[in-house]
């Protein structure tokens, strides 16, 4: 059976994952997804992330991180979905938290965070937010 929104289902992992204090999730692989776990690597909410064939099928593990016993990602949540698509300009890209989260945007220069896209001038489909 396919899936209808496979980005909604990473986060959800990453969510449940953090809660049960698991070091590490594995998923399905995609691009988007792979484009999407660099953006929260090079942002400090997860520590690494690896893709690899297992019986034959890309999978995508993402190591969390925590601090202090605790997660380091306290919200994660999908914002453009299969059903009502957010896209906005470079002037309408949120700040998340005052600044203190990151938006991940799909831009046609690739995956990005809000503030990266706003800062080359680029809009697009905004992803999920994270804080």
């Amino acid at each position: 059976m396919s899936m209808s929104d496979p980005l909604a289902d990473m986060l959800t992992r990453i969510r449940n994952g953090q809660q049960a204090q698991k070091v590490e999730v594995s998923m399905p692989a995609s691009k988007v997804k792979s484009s999407v776990a660099d953006v929260l690597v090079s942002e400090g909410y997860v520590l690494s992330h690896s893709t690899a064939d297992v019986d034959g099928k890309p999978t995508l593990t993402v190591k969390l991180k925590y601090f202090d016993g605790k997660p380091v990602i306290e919200k994660i949540q999908r914002v453009s979905r299969p059903g009502l698509r957010r896209y906005c300009n470079r002037g309408e890209i949120p700040d998340v938290l005052g600044g203190l989260g990151v938006a991940i945007v799909s831009t046609s220069q690739g995956v990005m965070t809000g503030v990266k896209a706003r800062a080359e001038g680029h809009g697009g489909e905004i992803l999920c937010t994270v804080q």
